[in-house]
């Protein structure tokens, strides 16, 4: 009989489910949209329920679909966002909200309402903080379980495990309690190369409930992506699932770390050491790889072993970015009239622009179609390698045209903004000694031929996406093989499940107009942080 693994990917919106076989190749997927609830102050909330609901209904719709018994699948593995579930005595979910609904019981990793927090613990100065660039980020789980512990006092007490959601997701198949090292090392402070949690930074900061309690809420098994769990899917999961009772389930991921394993490992793209993972979808995550830690302030990181086994990370990106686009062209006259267009269509309004871009000539013809027009995209603040939630966006060059050519345009160039932005992470890491000459890009916003072959002009990298349509579950499923014991670690799951697909190269006649812009998105960034500072 084949052998099927599964990979499971929770985003914000979604959850997906990937059936993939022994080689990598997809067989069928499927997703369940999932509750989110926004409120004033930055506010982002999910219930566990709900998103375990909805894996449930992706999974059983993606075997169906493959037409695959349940026999066949032989491991499942999950990735998700990095978001912080609260549960209470018995697993019940245990709210995080002010609205005191139980089911809202998840702070979204979007959710910016520890910045004061997160500013705080930062203030401290403490030692663990140049393993995450210099500066705790509110999207972390630390400063988030202060809020929790000063605004919430009652649900702090009460909680019986707070868990990312990947954890949540592995201890809600298994029942088992053990956290991934890419997990707990890359947002919640643990030094994975000294396999110990810092007790001096929980103390300091005001978190020392935890120490005290040696950690048991946070997690005391820590093991590696890709470890088998507990005994496999328990009774109860199996039958929400509709798989076997004990298959095998992975330690499983932050949802771009798999995308990184989906990609960054790929055959025929040479040495992951100087490739950069660029996971591109509602925010964009970079991942470099290297031998020795290296600091670079504003890149979290560098985090061991947190995503390719035995190599240091280092984790960048925009905290908004697919997200970024979307506010961009919404505020347009005419978004709403070409929105219906698109619905039309069958495209959300970014695809429509993407196509209408590529049929007026698309990046070879960038510098026309955009003109004087620059935008700085940073509306949920700069995650690195400035590092500064309160960065905000801005946009110059407006004229009075309301047409499709103006919103075309203004879609272009915040696409350019988004890869100045990345270009700005790779300068950052090259003054710190780490050199990449490639990018590997995945993501569901990553799969416009327009914006692969924008993001190798921006930033004058080598561009290649992997064969596989969705390589953050292949990632995923990677883990689910590993768990089963098809491939004995990560690096040989990556290199017999994923290969090189489309290669973009950098276009020559644009580089100095795209170095030229560069300049200038950096002096209107900086312009804006002086108007926030002001």
């Amino acid at each position: 009989m084949s052998s099927h693994f599964i990979g499971i990917d929770i985003g914000t919106g979604s959850a997906r489910a990937g059936v993939f076989d022994e080689a990598g190749a997809m067989l069928a997927s499927a997703k369940a949209d999932i509750a989110i609830w926004h409120a004033e102050g930055h506010i982002v909330e999910q219930s566990s329920n709900d998103i375990w609901r909805a894996v449930a209904a992706a999974v059983r719709e993606a075997v169906s679909l493959a037409g695959i018994s349940a026999q066949s699948v032989h491991g499942i593995g999950f990735d998700a966002t990095c978001s912080l579930v609260v549960l209470g005595r018995g697993g019940a979910p245990l709210t995080v909200s002010l609205s005191g609904d139980p089911e809202r019981n998840i702070i979204v990793w979007m959710d910016h309402r520890a910045t004061e927090q997160a500013r705080r613990i930062n203030d401290t100065g403490e030692d663990v903080l140049t393993y995450v660039g210099g500066a705790i980020s509110p999207e972390m789980e630390t400063p988030k379980l202060l809020w929790l512990a000063e605004n919430m006092p009652r649900t702090f007490a009460d909680a019986w495990q707070f868990m990312d959601l990947a954890d949540f997701l592995t201890w809600r198949a298994t029942g088992g309690l053990a956290r991934s090292t890419c997990t707990v090392t890359c947002k919640w402070t643990y030094l994975a190369h000294e396999a110990r949690w810092d007790d001096a930074y929980f103390r300091k900061v005001g978190l020392g409930a935890l120490a005290d309690e040696k950690f048991e809420r946070i997690g005391t098994e820590i093991v590696a992506p890709g470890s088998a769990l507990a005994n496999g899917l328990t009774n109860e999961a199996a039958a929400e699932l509709g798989l076997l009772p004990g298959t095998p389930v992975a330690a499983g991921m932050i949802d771009a770390h798999a995308g990184g394993i989906g990609s960054v490992g790929a055959r025929g793209a040479g040495s992951a050491t100087t490739r950069m993972a660029y996971v591109f979808g509602t925010s964009a995550c970079t991942m470099t790889t290297t031998e020795q830690a290296a600091f670079v302030p504003g890149v979290w990181g560098p985090y061991f072993s947190a995503m390719v086994p035995g190599l240091w990370l280092n984790e960048g990106g925009q905290s908004a970015a697919g997200a970024a686009i979307d506010r961009l062209v919404g505020m347009h006259p005419a978004a709403a009239e070409l929105a219906g267009v698109a619905a039309r269509n069958g495209q959300s309004l970014s695809q429509w622009l993407a196509r209408e871009a590529e049929q007026r000539g698309g990046a070879s013809r960038a510098d026309k179609l955009i003109g004087g027009l620059h935008v700085v995209p940073e509306f949920l603040g700069n995650r690195a390698p400035l590092a500064n939630p309160d960065a905000r966006g801005l946009i110059a060059g407006l004229d009075m045209a309301t047409g499709a050519d103006s919103l075309v345009a203004l879609y272009l160039a915040g696409l350019c903004g988004l890869g100045y932005g990345a270009r700005q992470i790779l300068e950052a890491m090259r003054a710190c000694g780490i050199t990449i000459d490639t990018i590997a890009i995945s993501g569901g916003a990553g799969q416009s031929p327009l914006v692969r072959q924008l993001i190798a002009d921006t930033t004058g990298k080598l561009v290649y996406a992997p064969t596989s349509p969705e390589p953050v579950l292949l990632g995923s499923a990677m883990l689910g093989a590993v768990a089963a014991g098809r491939h004995p670690d990560l690096p040989a799951a990556m290199a017999a499940m994923s290969e090189v697909g489309e290669i973009y190269s950098p276009n020559s006649s644009l580089a100095s107009w795209h170095d030229r812009r560069f300049a200038a998105f950096e002096r209107l960034q900086a312009a804006a942080l002086s108007v926030l500072t002001a």
